[in-house]
């Protein structure tokens, strides 16, 4: 079975702004910086297996305490 390239080239945008919106969502929660949180999660789409761990680092950390005064 042949891969056609631009179906893969779908699939890995697909799969980065997936983990972009996850990574934003991810580091609202977590993170003081979810715009950097994003980017790096998008960037890390590009190679699947460090994406996973990305993402398995952002759901285990700990929230990060919000102030309101």
């Amino acid at each position: 079975m042949n891969i056609n390239a631009t179906l893969f080239g779908q699939v890995i945008v697909v799969f980065a702004l997936l983990m972009a919106a996850l990574g934003y969502y991810l580091g609202k929660r977590k993170t003081q910086s979810p715009n950097l949180t994003a980017v790096v999660a998008f960037f890390a789409a590009l190679v699947p297996p460090l994406a996973i761990i990305l993402l398995i680092v952002l759901v285990l950390k700990n929230d990060v305490q919000t102030s309101k005064t």
